[in-house]
């Protein structure tokens, strides 16, 4: 069994490769797929999240992660997500590798989004804004790019300014522009892309300033009162998602169904239909799309086979 660390995962994982073997993988059928969510014992934010894929005569692949919010007020602040991915032999159940939980999130999750835009925004995108500067901003930005390499200009907003600017000074790519802004609707009419990795219990995109041919991407509303776009952007946008496994759990979905603002068949498709010739994905260079990266474990099992496929 082989151990790896978070910067050889970071490595091996480029976001080339890794969206190009999630292209690949989801030509494929859905593995098996569970995933448990435990939340802290009486009162306290914190989740504990366990998700298995399973595919026959593969693999099986089991993340156990934590998601401790308010690990980045410590001194010295540690991850807010940690934890690991282990990958046994379908066959025999033997382990052959263990690897760092974080990294692993960060690449798959980023790389998810990346498909995402590879296929329905835009070829000739050029303006993407990050909303968000936590852990995941870095990675989403570098695997848009990697799906998107028309980009020259990044735009990163953050609703405590100072983080957002620390990640625009230490983010350097030859040939583009790397920013901060504290003008989140300005940055919005702007883009081309927006990739939403936040932990908001409230819309921050106004959907009614969304440019023509316009690609969002929303990452971060995992539980069912989270969201960061509003109605106004489910209702102009073509709504996409990377699995319909799940979607349900997801307040940015579940909330504009409930209130009647759209119904469940508003989504068109997802990246296996997409990646499989079943949905053409964007209709016209002016059409909005809206992809919900909802996650899951099937995901990590895709991560986790194209790592053991470059050791």
């Amino acid at each position: 069994m082989q151990l790896i660390t978070a910067d050889r995962v970071h490595d091996l994982l480029d976001y080339p490769y890794l969206i190009d073997a999630l292209h690949r993988a989801h030509r494929g059928a859905m593995p098996e797929a569970q995933n448990m969510v435990q939340s802290e014992p009486e009162v306290g934010d914190n989740q504990f999240v366990t998700l298995v894929g399973w595919k026959r005569d593969a693999a099986i692949v089991v993340k156990m992660v934590g998601v401790f919010p308010g690990n980045l007020q410590l001194a010295p602040p540690q991850a807010s997500v940690q934890g690991l991915v282990a990958l046994f032999d379908a066959g025999t159940g033997t382990p052959r590798l263990v690897a760092d939980g974080e990294a692993m999130t960060f690449r798959k999750t980023a790389a998810d989004s990346g498909l995402g835009s590879l296929l329905l925004a835009r070829e000739d995108a050029e303006t993407l804004l990050i909303v968000g500067a936590g852990g995941l901003a870095p990675h989403v930005l570098a695997a848009h790019r990697a799906a998107r390499p028309s980009i020259r200009r990044v735009l990163i907003w953050n609703r405590t300014p100072a983080r957002a600017e620390a990640l625009a000074a230490r983010t350097d790519i030859p040939g583009v522009s790397v920013s901060a802004t504290a003008d989140l609707d300005a940055a919005t009419a702007e883009a081309d892309i927006i990739s939403c990795v936040t932990m908001a219990r409230a819309p921050l995109v106004k959907g009614a300033l969304l440019k023509p041919g316009a690609h969002l991407d929303l990452v971060g509303a995992y539980l069912p009162d989270m969201r960061e776009a509003d109605d106004d952007a489910m209702r102009r946008g073509s709504i996409f998602v990377d699995t319909r496994s799940g979607m349900d759990g997801s307040g940015e979905l579940a909330l504009p169904v409930a209130a009647g603002v759209i119904g469940w068949d508003a989504v068109r498709a997802d990246h296996f239909d997409l990646a499989s010739g079943r949905h053409p994905g964007r209709g016209a260079p002016e059409e909005i799309t809206v992809c919900k990266n909802v996650g899951g474990g099937h995901l990590d099992l895709f991560a986790a086979e194209a790592l053991m496929a470059r050791l």
